[in-house]
């Protein structure tokens, strides 16, 4: 839905025609024909001149644990995908995409490894959102599918300024990142909502994370985490570490012992990510996961290991790679 371009067909119309729009799209609807409150004549105009999503659904898959992954193509053709994960406790997240592709090429990461098309744009990004809500109500959002964030930071700080009219709180929202420094200083200076911040750092150090991680060599571990020291001072808010665990790289104790060093456990909150293989590595073992785990409590911190969803249908961490 992109509501420019609706403003645009139905610019006769008085202005809060296209506020009526967005509440009903917003709300779930399917079509304009379900906008019984817009005259006929407005209605037949948006049907011709205004495509009702952004995006085309191109491939759906469905896991055996209730996660669904979408396909999409933008006018062009480029891909994305996006995910619907659904929880026993009755939360649905949905993980979206800020760029078709990633110019950053984390070894780890399938997204990395595709070709970079473009950053997409805010109805571009809350259409992944809205393709799941007209399906079901949704409660959370993640920036964390295709792309870096930061990268495309003010389509990105649109969309999700707009996803409370979804159901989706900013308390529920997180925008993830890699350290993209630009963006990240933008993200501290400029974001008031209560937007939760995750960082991507999976090394406890610059020369493993350079290797895994190009992107520190531009910006190193110390310059990200300082800023994210000041999100917390200025925010109060603590900052989530995304640490996925590949098997004989960055997942022995040692590894645990240097991350619990470089960390406060006052400021950020440490996930692991058991990794989902895409060719370059092999995941951690449950009992390597459990050890690192071990050592980050018996330093005081209080990690969670992320419940794998959506690996039968690629659909989890690292593994988003859409094709054409």
């Amino acid at each position: 839905m992109d509501l420019d371009l609706v403003a645009e067909v139905l610019a006769r119309e008085p202005a809060y025609r296209a506020r009526q729009v967005w509440e009903w799209t917003a709300r779930g609807a399917c079509s304009y024909a379900e906008m019984t409150n817009l005259p006929i004549a407005a209605r037949t105009l948006l049907e011709e001149h205004a495509p009702f999503s952004t995006l085309t659904l191109a491939h759906e898959a469905k896991s055996a644990d209730g996660t669904v992954k979408a396909l999409f193509h933008t006018h062009e053709g480029h891909p994305l995908e996006a995910v619907l994960m659904r929880y026993r406790d009755g939360r649905r997240s949905v993980c979206i995409s800020s760029q078709s592709g990633c110019p950053l090429t984390c070894t780890f990461c399938a997204t990395g490894q595709m070709q970079f098309r473009r950053n997409l744009t805010e109805w571009e990004i809350l259409d992944q959102a809205l393709h799941f809500k007209r399906v079901e109500p949704i409660d959370h959002v993640v920036f964390m599918g295709m792309g870096e964030p930061m990268l495309n930071f003010d389509a990105v700080l649109a969309a999700a300024r707009r996803l409370p009219d979804l159901g989706v709180t900013h308390r529920r929202t997180t925008i993830s990142t890699v350290g993209w420094l630009p963006g990240l200083t933008r993200f501290v200076d400029e974001v008031d909502e209560p937007i939760r911040l995750a960082l991507s750092l999976h090394a406890p150090a610059d020369a493993l994370r350079s290797e895994i991680m190009p992107v520190n060599d531009r910006y190193p571990v110390e310059n990200v985490l300082a800023e994210c020291v000041r999100y917390f001072e200025l925010r109060r808010r603590k900052v989530f570490v995304e640490y996925v665990m590949l098997d004989g790289i960055n997942d022995s104790v040692e590894h645990a012992v240097e991350l619990a060093e470089l960390l406060d456990r006052r400021i950020f909150k440490l996930n692991l990510i058991p990794y989902n293989p895409t060719g370059m590595y092999d995941g951690s073992s449950r009992q390597r996961i459990a050890a690192f785990k071990d050592t980050l409590h018996a330093a005081g911190f209080s990690p969670t290991v992320r419940l794998t969803r959506g690996r039968d249908i690629a659909a989890a961490c690292g593994q988003l790679a859409a094709t054409s």
